[in-house]
């Protein structure tokens, strides 16, 4: 079960780099295997919060830049308010206030929608960020001995916590922005969700360390997994087509490269998509791309999809033969014929020779695709698309990636040409015929 997960993608983006690097604090701060000086701590922190907060300006990440500055305003309070002379109990009253509003604004940073670095944008966040110091302030003036009431209420009992400098309050809202921040990584798989989650237990760390080396360490590694997290989610946008979710140019052209001797190439294209998107709108054409792609990345046999440009898409069985593939690919055609889909009201063009309303059963409308005429359906009624398949593997006269894929594209062509919804592989060569338009 453990390797399924990771095999899905589910467990590795949401252990690495953030738990990697939490996991690395923690061995060198806490087990002390590696000694660390409080300079070295010092200029490790102040050095990472600056390439941060630069690499949030940098890649207009609005919602890591107010994260950043979230945790270096809390780590600064604690800090200040515990050094006060002649001591008082602003330090607890500040970090007590701390553990409230930090997973506050981290759950704020996650579920805002990410405008960019524009002077709009980052008013709101600033004028949060001075109303919570000047609060914070307010609440730890000198002589103030307890913070206000609603900060500690007692919900479990008053001697639950002593052990912790975290009292229980914080602690739920940790444990309840955590939560959050882990359901909307499961839900949307961003790296920006997984380093906001990861961050937010480092901090969690530091505040439960107080202040010194320790509480310095974890804020550093906390505002490190955030600027860990702009640079995999631009590799995630370099490397995954952010449409579909799936592997992009880019990674199939790295994959090409690890490709052994034994492989197939597939090349799949949605038949009459171009025809399909004038006709009802790049908002249902992007839909048909999505389910298309949903089917795809399920593909069994060992295959792995890529999107390479529109509504074109590839698939590669590493050591697998043409023979072995050819039941997978013919089982993912089947399922993408099966899928339908209903088209909002509206959203038909109606133009050309598409535009007549065809009201048939779902039956009819796989037979019209076979017999090379676009599907098609009243707004009101469901859809459906079909896929023509080129399939290829190494042989004597294609022996480079570059021939292989070339002879997918053909046998793609000649399944275009013999009425589209079927797959065509260079085993099952036909003579040859002028190539028709794929759209």
């Amino acid at each position: 079960m453990r390797a399924d997960l990771w095999s899905k993608g589910i467990m590795k983006p949401l252990v690495v780099p953030g738990g990697v690097v939490l996991l690395a604090a923690l061995i060198l701060l806490q087990a002390g295997l590696v000694p660390v000086s409080a300079p070295a701590i010092s200029f490790y922190y102040y050095a990472v919060f600056s390439a941060g907060v630069l690499l949030a300006w940098r890649f207009h990440s609005s919602r890591v830049l107010f994260a950043l500055l979230t945790l270096f305003l809390a780590g600064q309070a604690v800090e200040f308010f515990s050094r006060l002379r002649p001591p008082s109990a602003s330090g607890a009253i500040a970090l007590e206030a701390v553990a409230l509003l930090l997973p506050l604004n981290f759950v704020i940073a996650s579920v805002m929608r990410e405008r960019g670095i524009v002077a709009s944008a980052l008013a709101s966040k600033a004028a949060l960020l001075f109303f919570e110091s000047v609060f914070v302030a307010v609440i730890c003036r000198p002589g103030a001995s307890a913070a206000p009431a609603f900060l500690h209420p007692g919900l479990l009992g008053s001697g639950m916590f002593e052990w912790s400098r975290i009292p229980q309050f914080g602690w739920l809202a940790f444990l309840a922005a955590v939560a959050l921040l882990l359901g909307r990584f499961l839900v949307y798989r961003k790296p920006v969700e997984s380093g906001l989650l990861w961050s937010l237990a480092a901090m969690f760390l530091g505040l439960q360390a107080g202040t010194g080396r320790v509480a310095t360490g974890y804020a550093g590694t906390a505002a490190l997994i955030l600027a860990s997290s702009i640079i995999e989610n631009s590799y995630a946008l370099a490397f995954h087509d952010e449409l579909t979710g799936l592997p992009a140019r880019r990674a199939f052209n790295d994959a090409l490269f690890r490709l052994g001797d034994c492989y197939t190439v597939a090349v799949v294209d949605i038949d009459h998509f171009k025809k399909f998107n004038d006709t009802y709108g790049h908002e249902t054409g992007d839909h048909v791309l999505r389910m298309v792609a949903a089917r795809l990345a399920h593909v069994s046999g060992g295959g792995m999809a890529y999107r390479v440009g529109g509504e074109e898409f590839t698939i590669l069985f590493p050591g697998v033969s043409l023979a072995n593939a050819l039941p997978h690919l013919e089982l993912l055609r089947t399922e993408v014929e099966a899928a339908s889909f209903r088209v909002r009201g509206g959203q038909e063009r109606r133009k050309g020779a598409l535009s007549r309303p065809d009201r048939r059963r779902p039956v009819r409308q796989r037979r019209l695709a076979r017999s090379g005429e676009p599907p098609l359906r009243s707004a009101t009624d469901d859809l459906s698309v079909t896929v023509s398949i080129g399939v290829a593997e190494p042989s004597a006269k294609n022996q480079t990636v570059d021939r292989v894929i070339h002879s997918a594209d053909q046998a793609l062509y000649r399944a275009k040409g013999a009425g589209r919804n079927r797959v065509e592989s260079t085993a099952k060569a036909r003579p040859r015929r002028a190539k028709r338009d794929i759209a």
